[in-house]
């Protein structure tokens, strides 16, 4: 402990060091100090819960300076994204500290890394949460690090708990390392969305073990009121997705500054993206799956106000620190009230105003459900995961894949969860079972599952609330100093119009009903199959095909979730014409010169007559449908027990491979929809074989 006076002069000393960080007129606020005197002085643990610009990265970047002065080890930071790390790194560089980051993106440097950490040259090391479970740095690199630290820091916690809006798994082999790190390590925990039951979860995970703990030493638990001055809200309510896109086009170029378009799908951020160029606006896609360099580039460009908008998944939410950032737009609701205050919080920072507006679109029910159906899997997937890895010992993921039936992401997250329990570990080459006792806990997950419904009914009644919009958000956050803002549509009663001009819903039509996609074939076989493996032979692959849209579109994707959503029936004119405009623009190598179907247990009279009228009008031969040995292939998630599935039941009828080893020129390939893309993948195999010179794969819909 530090007397009295030492803190006093510490006080004095943390005040210079925010000054550095963030300029000359900056003052630490009480929760601030209260903070940092409890991690240099009293070495607790401390949960900090405040809203979004409140200066929670300067808490831990005070306090490492103060504990590096006193001669502590540096400083961890467990941070979800690169976005955030890219920024806390700059921060850190502000205020006079060495920062360094671990990550995905820069394999190449972590030996440096590690030796630069280890001669007392970094004073921050950022590591990304999947990295606490890769074997090397769990076992030999983590072990050090929590012995020599100065400070351990958990940035955007909430994703800690499970009852979070962004729980994720890595994140719960976090209470494992508080416990078993060394006393007098002092731990901080930042975040801006949590609610009581988050916050109270989160901080009972951080607390110190039983044995350890003095009496009353709980951890210090410091929530402010999550007021955003700057944030006026508003929600406008079209009908029509083209009537959405319209609206923003048009509102885009009346909104302050630069800012972020949210989405909440990859197709609909390079849907938006894409229409909202052609309107004239300097906008990106930004997701994911965009190229690390791309989203750099992209996140520059931003900052630097150097386009008008990214638009953007979730994947650009956490972190990102654009204080002039003039609004947030969202095209589609998030799935709760507590996601969506976080990703608004991403504007005003730095401004007086900043504008905030929700377009809730009729597909974003279909979207949430399509989410939460990536839950935890049922009891009975796990128990088959942990009897295959009993019985055969050491597997990697795509060995796991042949026997467990789910997605790779889902199997990974499954894994991360009961790696996390002590069921499994993560070793080099793959997963072993501990052979540890292990519960499914039905009830745990059907609480979550409730939870998360009762999130998406409140953030429906957001849309439709009278009552002031901050108000309400801050409520089911339960933050206990809401009160009216006096800023938002319902409070002023100036509601953003609705009203387009009918030219710019036609022109937005027109983009959405653009008809054509294209797919990509496979190229390589799935890993864990006995006999099959490495690149599809030439002689047995597809040409690149086409789709009429994704069912993650806000274009076609309503139409086609609609068509998939009901029974068999004839193929819709509608669906038929602009099928029939894909085929004009397809600029396929040779022209098709016969129409073959794969077969359907679900949707065989759409297939059939999509394959007829297709055939008739662009003339050609229709051969007939692929047959089943035995029984539909069913569904499977995975790609080797797809393939497996698929081998085992689809078969070539006689005269149809009579028929195509006579027609002489490329095969139309037809489908309803494609998901993993393996039916088409051997269904082409087997046209090939037949003798078709290549094969052209044409569906309604695809997944992705």
């Amino acid at each position: 402990m530090i007397d009295a006076p030492d803190a006093t002069a510490l006080r004095e000393e943390a005040e210079a060091r925010l000054r550095a960080l963030a300029g000359d007129h900056a003052v630490l606020r009480d929760d601030q100090w209260a903070a940092i005197e409890a991690l240099v002085v009293d070495r607790r643990r401390v949960l900090v819960v405040q809203r979004t610009g409140w200066g929670k990265s300067a808490v831990y970047f005070v306090a490492t300076a103060l504990l590096r002065e006193l001669g502590e080890g540096p400083t961890v930071i467990v941070s979800p994204l690169l976005a955030l790390m890219r920024n806390q790194i700059a921060a850190a560089e502000r205020a006079g500290i060495r920062a360094v980051t671990i990550n995905s993106a820069n394999p190449e440097a972590w030996e440096e890394i590690y030796g630069q950490v280890a001669d007392g040259m970094v004073d921050v090391l950022l590591v990304s949460p999947e990295r606490l479970n890769n074997p090397d740095f769990r076992d030999n690199v983590l072990p050090e690090l929590a012995e020599s630290a100065g400070l351990v820091v958990v940035d955007e916690a909430h994703c800690i708990s499970d009852w979070g809006h962004d729980f994720r798994p890595d994140y719960r082999r976090l209470a494992r390392l508080f416990e078993e790190l060394p006393p007098g390590i002092p731990v901080l925990a930042t975040t801006a969305t949590a609610n009581a039951r988050v916050t109270r979860d989160v901080a009972e995970q951080m607390r110190l073990p039983a044995e350890l703990r003095p009496d009353g030493d709980a951890t210090l638990v410091l929530r402010g009121p999550l007021e955003r001055e700057s944030l006026h809200l508003s929600v406008v309510r079209l009908p029509t997705a083209e009537q959405r896109l319209a609206w923003l086009a048009q509102t885009l170029r009346e909104l302050p500054g630069s800012g972020i378009v949210y989405t909440l799908t990859v197709a609909a951020a390079h849907e938006i993206a894409g229409y909202l160029r052609e309107q004239g606006h300097e906008v990106a896609a930004y997701s994911g799956q965009t190229d690390p360099a791309e989203r750099l580039a992209a996140e520059e460009a931003l900052l630097n106000n150097k386009i008008k908008a990214l638009v953007a998944t979730s994947a650009l939410g956490m972190g990102f620190d654009k204080p002039d950032l003039g609004f947030v737009v969202h095209v589609g609701a998030p799935q709760s009230p507590v996601a969506y205050y976080q990703q608004v919080g991403r504007a005003g920072r730095g401004v007086e105003r900043a504008e905030v507006i929700l377009l809730p679109g009729t597909e974003d029910r279909d979207i949430w459900a399509y989410f939460a159906s990536l839950a935890f899997p049922p009891e009975p997937v796990v128990r088959t995961t942990l009897q295959t890895l009993e019985e055969r010992g050491l597997m990697s993921t795509p060995a796991l894949e042949t026997a467990v039936d789910l997605s790779r992401s889902r199997l990974e997250m499954m894994l991360k969860v009961l790696d996390v329990d002590g069921a499994v570990r993560r070793v080099k080459g793959g997963w072993e079972a501990t052979g540890q006792e292990w519960a499914y806990d039905t009830e745990r997950y059907t609480r979550i599952a409730a939870e998360r419904r009762a999130e998406q009914e409140a953030m429906l009644g957001y849309l439709t609330t009278t009552e002031c919009r901050e108000h309400y958000l801050r409520r089911h956050l339960d933050d206990d100093a809401a009160k009216p803002c006096g800023r938002c549509d319902n409070c002023t009663g100036r509601h953003r119009s609705p009203d387009i001009g009918a030219q710019a819903v036609e022109t937005a039509r027109e983009r959405l009903s653009r008809p054509g996609v294209e797919i990509e074939a496979r190229r390589q076989w799935p890993t864990g199959l006995p006999d099959l493996s490495g690149r599809i032979k030439p002689e047995l692959g597809a040409e690149p095909g086409r789709a009429l849209g994704r069912l993650t579109d806000i274009g076609w994707g309503n139409r086609l979730r609609e068509l998939f959503g009901g029974g068999d029936g004839p193929m819709p004119d509608d669906l038929f014409k602009a099928m029939v405009q894909v085929l004009s623009a397809w600029d396929w190598r040779a022209r098709p010169v016969a129409v073959v179907s794969v077969p359907s247990a679900t949707r065989p009279q759409l297939l059939r007559s999509f394959a007829e009228r297709l055939a008739q009008v662009g003339r050609l031969s229709y051969l007939g449908e692929l047959g089943y040995r035995a029984g539909s292939p069913g569904r499977q998630f995975n790609s080797a027990k797809r393939v497996q599935a698929i081998r085992g039941t689809l078969a070539m009828p006689k005269d149809l491979g009579a028929q195509i080893a006579q027609c002489g020129g490329p095969v139309l390939l037809i489908d309803d929809r494609i998901d993993t893309g393996w039916t088409m993948t051997l269904a082409t195999a087997l046209i090939r074989h037949a003798g078709a010179p290549a094969v052209l794969p044409l569906a309604l819909a695809t997944v992705s």
